[in-house]
């Protein structure tokens, strides 16, 4: 268990021993239903721990150039490479760090096809599809929406695969259970299936949510074993939240305590909008350890951000007890999607990056300083 007194503020944490837990888990899953489990980059990319993550996976998901480098130098192998478009300078690169290359639109592989020809036998060219049906809810999520730019649709592929083409790639899923994802594969057999028999693997995305605690990760393992089964096609999963999915925190500390129309927000030294983008975007509201729901009789709190803007905030949290400057916040869950998606707006000082080790000492890996927020723009 943390000790979070020995954690420098802001500071986000990840813990070892549920971070080894998470990836005992996944590696069953794939050991058991014959899927390659990869990770996604783009919901966990602290390379600073991945000499623990090497131990149970071999692969990772990227859906750019320097990502898909990242896995290539810290992860040791190619990446499964997936963009909405690709860059002109930017497409060589991406071959020369990538096993698999999925493509958006049947134009953007018509535009590369030559350039692929090249790497014939080292890269495996595949399409994103658009089954046009998801349970997702979240607007922004959903790439199933009307009007989506994300993947081809069956009406698309009426003539066929284009040549070249050895597997199909869907990504429909957000933090979601085996049953939506048995909805989903029953769909894409119903409206792709006909093309199985040219391909030679699927990739059914991520928002596999595997590690959370009421996810039927047997009921995963018999449906990809039964596709497998079925279709005789290697499956890949690349889940991003699964990975870190409560693994982690980010500890704040209060720096004033304000009051304005009976309202009181303690203002911390970290932001929302810059340190924790999806409590906003999403919306959602974190946990925090000692804080619950408005209790009343108890002290509560709105919490703001230190950046200048003025929805920099949320609430509300009762306390067991006043807060005062100095005071200690554990966000919880506050690993996957937060740390990359954070910004150096305002260049407010980034929280550090460390790891709560099994032997139950802290490991400082990163700290952000001037150069950091200066160096990224210009």
């Amino acid at each position: 268990m943390i000790d979070y007194s020995k954690i420098p503020s802001p500071c986000y944490v990840i813990d070892e021993e549920r971070f080894r837990k998470n990836l005992s888990l996944i590696r069953h899953v794939s050991d058991a239903s014959g899927a390659e489990i990869i990770l996604a980059f783009k919901g966990f990319a602290m390379w600073g721990v991945f000499y623990i993550l090497r131990e149970y996976v071999s692969g990772a998901a990227a859906s750019s150039v320097n990502e898909a480098r990242l896995c290539f130098e810290e992860i040791g192998a190619p990446a499964h490479t997936y963009s909405p478009v690709y860059n002109e300078n930017e497409f060589g690169t991406i071959l020369k760090y990538s096993s698999h290359v999925t493509f958006n639109s049947l134009q953007q592989h018509d535009k590369f096809r030559s350039l692929l020809k090249k790497y014939s036998g080292k890269v495996s060219a595949g399409l994103r599809i658009n089954p046009e049906f998801s349970e997702v809810n979240h607007g922004i999520y959903n790439p199933c929406s009307p009007g989506s730019r994300l993947g081809i649709t069956a009406g698309d592929l009426e003539s066929g695969l284009p040549e070249g083409i050895e597997g199909l790639h869907f990504h429909v899923l957000f933090e979601s259970d085996s049953h939506a994802l048995e909805k989903v594969l029953k769909v894409v057999e119903e409206k792709f299936g006909r093309h199985f028999s040219r391909l030679k693997w699927i990739n059914m995305g991520g928002g596999h949510l595997i590690t959370r605690k009421d996810y039927d990760s047997e009921h995963l393992i018999k449906i990809i074993k039964d596709f497998i089964n079925r279709t005789g096609l290697h499956v890949i999963l690349e889940p991003g939240s699964a990975f870190a999915w409560e693994t982690g925190e980010l500890v704040a500390a209060v720096e004033d305590i304000v009051i304005n129309n009976g309202i009181k927000t303690a203002i911390l030294n970290v932001s929302f909008t810059a340190h924790m983008p999806d409590c906003l975007e999403m919306p959602y509201k974190p946990k925090i350890i000692g804080a619950a729901d408005s209790v009343p009789g108890n002290p509560g709190y709105r919490l703001g951000g230190n950046s200048c803007l003025s929805g920099d905030f949320m609430g509300d949290w009762s306390f067991e007890k006043e807060l005062k400057p100095g005071d200690r916040i554990i966000f919880l869950d506050m690993i996957h999607y937060t740390m990359v998606k954070t910004t150096t707006f305002n260049g407010v000082h980034h929280p550090s990056i460390g790891i709560w080790t099994m032997k139950g000492k802290f490991n400082l890996i990163k700290e952000f300083g001037y150069s950091d927020y200066k160096d990224r723009l210009s």
